[in-house]
């Protein structure tokens, strides 16, 4: 067996006094490969310690406890984070989160520490300011450091797994909503006509704000009446670059004659602009491996601002969406001071609303979900169902309506 203890005080030997007589504690626990000595005062308490860690180390569980005594703070600075696989858009927002929501009251916590008492004091916290889906997210991003420090041999077992008065709110339940197409156009008509085809792409082809910044007209294919998701455009304090669209995955999207229409007839208006943007990342490359990936990309772009610009969500989103929606009567300006506009409450209102209106389009139509999670670049087409399933009203009268049709030819 791994593991011996030795008397520091009383050479075994000899049966004399050694030099450390009376000095620290007495029994120290050696000779296990991989870890250090430890030193208890009471010759039981070391053999019940190392009989434990025997026991562990044969079945391949042993974490020395002093690897726990490293703060949280310190672990995710200097172990965690530097080596943390993320893509871009990701790493920024877990970033902000951590640093903000996740260091300021926990990180003076030893990983070893992070119990029960602590969890439920940080999650009250978190609960006064934050919505519920924020918090899971938050405790998401926590998890993963924590399994992190499992892995890496620090703790034993996972603290948030482990506890069970310590809980994330529940996941509240949200229902994505549509928009009538009277309110679809009323907030268009409130965009000068250059920016119009944005709400075109998102209403028509179901694509995400950043895919609409970044579709170029050689994406679309009029001849097979399709639109090639290859790019999104995205930004990271202040910095645009262009990404694979969410999740990295390209996709095609099947185009009604009418929409690619609009597309043609906004070109031939406003000529596409071209753009050069890193990809993946607005950050300066640190080895050749990046160099290489985050080069420079150029693509014409349909949509730019009147600067000959690709657009930003924040610019778009404060500047052009907001007035638009107050122009429909959606939203009110509540404040306007240093030629900075506030205005009344509109997270239901965002521009991902036109991609919810493209499904339920689909769906009224009696698309299938599969095409649609297909067309909309979902990773699972169960994903889309539970998204959108309040979107097929008829589910159940049609099956209803056809085996009347079954029996009824009796």
């Amino acid at each position: 067996m791994q593991g011996y203890i030795e008397d520091r005080w009383i050479n075994k030997r000899t049966k004399k006094k050694t030099a450390l007589h009376g000095k620290g504690k007495r029994y120290k626990v050696a000779g296990i490969p991989g870890v250090r000595a430890r030193s208890f005062t009471r010759k039981e308490d070391a053999k019940a310690w190392l009989a434990q860690a025997q026991v562990d180390i044969g079945r391949q569980e042993f974490v020395d406890p002093r690897n726990g005594a490293v703060l949280l703070r310190t672990y995710i600075e200097d172990e965690w984070w530097p080596h943390n696989r993320y893509a871009a858009t990701t790493r920024d927002i877990v970033r902000r989160r951590v640093w903000k929501h996740v260091i300021p009251q926990l990180g003076a916590y030893p990983l070893s520490s992070i119990a029960a008492p602590a969890l439920r004091g940080w999650l009250t916290g978190l609960e006064e300011n934050l919505a519920p889906g924020t918090i899971r997210a938050i405790w998401g991003h926590l998890s993963v450091i924590l399994q992190a420090a499992v892995d890496d041999g620090r703790l034993s077992k996972h603290p948030l797994k482990a506890n069970r008065s310590a809980k994330p709110p529940a996941k509240p339940e949200q229902k994505a909503r549509a928009w009538s197409r009277a309110q679809v156009m009323s907030v268009r008509n409130g965009l000068l006509e250059r920016n119009r085809l944005a709400v075109d792409l998102a209403t028509g082809l179901g694509l995400r704000q950043g895919e609409v910044f970044g579709l170029s007209p050689e994406d679309v294919d009029e001849v097979n009446g399709v639109v090639h998701v290859h790019r999104q455009i995205c930004m990271i304090n202040g910095k645009l670059f262009y990404a694979p669209p969410k999740g990295g995955k390209t996709r095609t999207v099947e185009a009604a004659p009418s929409v690619l229409a609009v597309i043609r007839r906004h070109q031939q208006r406003w000529p596409s602009r071209e753009i050069s943007l890193p990809w993946k990342s607005p950050d300066e490359p640190q080895n050749d491996r990046q160099r290489a990936e985050w080069a420079p990309r150029t693509h014409q772009l349909l949509l730019t601002t009147q600067q000959r610009r690709a657009w930003n969500r924040d610019t778009w989103n404060n500047r052009i969406w907001k007035p638009a929606l107050a122009s429909a009567g959606l939203i009110v300006e509540t404040d306007r001071s240093n030629g900075a506009s506030r205005w009344s409450p509109s997270r239901e209102l965002g521009f991902h609303a036109l991609r919810h209106t493209y499904a339920s389009v689909q769906l009224e139509a009696g698309e299938s979900i599969v095409s649609l999670a297909r067309w909309l670049g979902h990773h699972d087409p169960a994903f889309t169902l539970r998204t959108y399933t309040h979107f097929m009203p008829e589910a159940g009268s049609k099956g209803r309506a056809a085996m009347d049709a079954w029996f009824g030819r009796e």
